[in-house]
């Protein structure tokens, strides 16, 4: 990813998307067009030293002149929110660095969209996509209050088949109610708090859901064995010891790669695998992307053996 877009953009607008969550709409300080994006997309802000945090687009892909972020106040959060809603103000400039996609909307007949909290940020733009490409669709929105949820008059255009769910007057949500029977040629889309996607993920078949996580998941206890990884840009191989990442070691090594969250769950970290077959402990590839062991994030991910050839 050395050759992903990265530019300072201004603040055009700052607006409550709802209690607690900031919408900021940015553009190029000379006009220039934006790179294209795709729904599902996100892109990292770059905040300050070690203050890197990402964040869905969520307005409009055929807009290349602006880009459209939102950001939930999290009290008890490791300091991004609070310097997006406390110091970015309008006209003011902001690292920004992407797009990336690990949550594409891919082609089908029909979709079942879930979205919880500030999980409707990247689904939103899905919506006017499968709209536009005739397919059946559904959203089941939840959130703690009517309130708190963002981007409810935008979804009032599309009637009934968005189902707003406040917590606070209609409970936890059904998911029964549009997962328990699945048409043929359904996917499924979900984005929110870890609970929500846990029992998405339990009500779900194989093949169907998509998921994009904010937190890592808890992955099962792994072995921590040391093992060796071979660079194949500059032939180099460094020792991984217990207890250290693959990026920790190719960065101590003086190798400069791009990553961000350090959790496995941005995917910007992500390496093409070569040879070896990668112990994949991220909260981004899919179980097919994890059996295909093309790819990595070596923030998180180890070997399962003795050595690991990356493209780096």
């Amino acid at each position: 990813m050395s050759d992903a877009y990265e530019a300072e953009l201004v603040v055009e607008r700052r607006e409550s998307a709802a209690d607690g969550v900031l919408a900021l709409t940015l553009r190029h300080p000379l006009g220039e067009p934006l790179p294209a994006w795709e729904p599902g997309a996100h892109v990292d802000l770059v905040l300050g030293p070690g203050l890197e945090r990402q964040y869905s687009l969520c307005g409009d892909p055929a807009d290349r002149t602006a880009w459209r972020v939102a950001v939930l106040r999290e009290p008890d959060g490791r300091g991004g929110s609070a310097y997006v809603h406390q110091q970015l103000g309008r006209g003011d400039k902001v690292r920004v660095r992407g797009p990336r996609n690990h949550f594409a909307l891919r082609p089908a007949a029909r979709y079942r969209f879930v979205a919880g909290g500030i999980g409707i940020t990247p689904v939103l733009p899905m919506l006017a996509a499968a709209e536009a490409a005739g397919a059946e669709w559904t959203l089941l929105y939840g959130g703690r209050s009517r309130a708190s949820m963002a981007f409810t008059q935008e979804l009032a255009r599309y009637g009934d088949r968005v189902t707003v769910a406040p917590q606070d007057e209609t409970g936890l949500l059904d998911l029964g109610l549009v997962l328990d029977t699945l048409p043929e040629g359904t996917l499924v889309y979900c984005c929110g708090p870890g609970a929500l996607l846990d029992a998405v993920e339990e009500r779900c078949p194989s093949g169907v859901l998509h998921v994009e996580r904010f937190q890592p998941k808890e992955q099962p206890a792994g072995e921590e064995a040391e093992f060796e990884v071979e660079l194949a840009r500059s032939g180099r191989t460094l020792t991984v010891p217990p207890g250290a990442s693959v990026l920790d070691t190719v960065r101590a090594a003086g190798v400069e790669v791009l990553y961000s969250c350090a959790e496995g769950t941005c995917g910007t970290c992500e390496t093409d695998v070569l040879e070896g077959t990668p112990d994949h402990r991220d909260s981004v590839l899919t179980p097919e992307e994890r059996e295909a062991g093309e790819t990595m994030m070596i923030c998180v991910s180890r070997c399962r053996g003795e050595k690991l050839v990356l493209d780096l």
